[in-house]
């Protein structure tokens, strides 16, 4: 059966659910899901809300009423993740579904974890299940890009994320070329950025960057875990440090920086990174070709001069941000 209006409109509405797990159920994905009884009325809705507990596909379950329990044979779920098909720390939900005879299972995206995909779309086939696959799969793709990008390239997604002047330059010097930060933010990018930290596990500076400002680098202006800190090791490395307080990851210098990165996921499960650093290490990412979104904050100061932002690459993403 190909997809309807009413398909589409249904996995809106389950996209709409998966958001409210941002921030809680990583390194697993966002997922929301609907169900709805053959008259087309909503009898259940659920989402993922944290690591570990409950799927999607289970809270929706879980959600129907007992008067309308009779209804599951006829009725259709709407899901933006391809339903689990292997035991983790829950069931597989495609068994689930199948246990509870759903007519029919409407799916965003296909799920990229190879313990996952496919077999949980061959399961409910198998077990006489219509499935619909490719409902806004775009959408569903890219609300879970973090997820993606994990489980495809075998690393973190990697935002590169820096402020500038309005002529271009992350920092003023003084007469003898010490560099000295200066404030770039205002309330609402700063804001943004603790938002942004909210729904990353992990967040990268340099020794130098920590000797300077030795930042919190926390969520404090928005509700959430603050990401776990990253570092390279160093003997320069300030045991006083703020984030020396919470179990930063110390990557080894002398490793390719690829491999580095291949080990935040592989290791730590890490699998999203927010890399916060100088204009050293933030080249050193652009360079090696590792990032897969630049969020620039430019001001409308002007320094005149001091230490030099990344140039904009002609490979850049199309979606960099820039916030003025």
């Amino acid at each position: 059966m190909s997809a309807t209006a009413t398909d589409s409109a249904m996995m809106h509405r389950a996209l709409q659910l998966a958001r409210l797990g941002a921030g809680h159920v990583s390194p697993n994905p966002m997922v929301g899901a609907v169900i709805t009884a053959a008259d087309g009325r909503i009898i259940g809705e659920g989402w993922h809300r944290r690591y570990g507990s409950g799927h999607a596909e289970v809270n929706a379950v879980a959600s129907v009423s007992e008067t309308d329990r009779h209804l599951l044979p006829e009725s259709t779920i709407y899901v933006t993740l391809e339903p689990c098909s292997h035991y983790g720390k829950t069931p597989p939900c495609a068994k689930l579904l199948i246990d509870n005879h759903l007519r029919r299972v409407v799916i965003g995206a296909s799920d990229p974890n190879p313990l996952v995909s496919g077999r949980g779309v061959r399961m409910l086939r198998e077990a006489g299940i219509e499935v619909t696959e490719g409902v806004l799969a775009d959408e569903c793709r890219a609300l879970n890009s973090r997820f993606m990008t994990a489980q495809i390239l075998g690393r973190p997604h990697i935002t590169l994320k820096w402020a500038q002047s309005a002529d271009g330059y992350m920092a003023a010097t003084d007469n003898d070329g010490k560099p000295y930060p200066v404030q770039f933010s205002t309330p609402v990018t700063a804001l943004d950025v603790h938002r942004l930290r909210a729904v990353s596990d992990a967040i990268m500076v340099g020794t130098e960057t920590l000797l300077a400002d030795n930042p919190s680098l926390n969520t404090r202006l928005w509700p959430g875990s603050s990401p776990r800190p990253v570092l390279f090791k160093s003997e320069r490395l300030p045991h006083y440090a703020t984030v020396m307080q919470r179990n930063p990851i110390l990557l080894d210098p002398n490793r390719p920086l690829e491999d580095n990165m291949h080990s935040l996921w592989t290791d730590y499960g890490i699998s999203s990174l927010i890399v916060e650093g100088g204009p050293t290490l933030l080249r050193s990412f652009i360079e090696a070709g590792l990032y897969d979104r630049i969020r620039v904050e430019t001001s409308d100061k002007i320094l005149g001069s001091g230490i030099m932002a990344p140039k904009e690459l002609k490979n850049m993403p199309t979606h960099t941000l820039k916030l003025t």
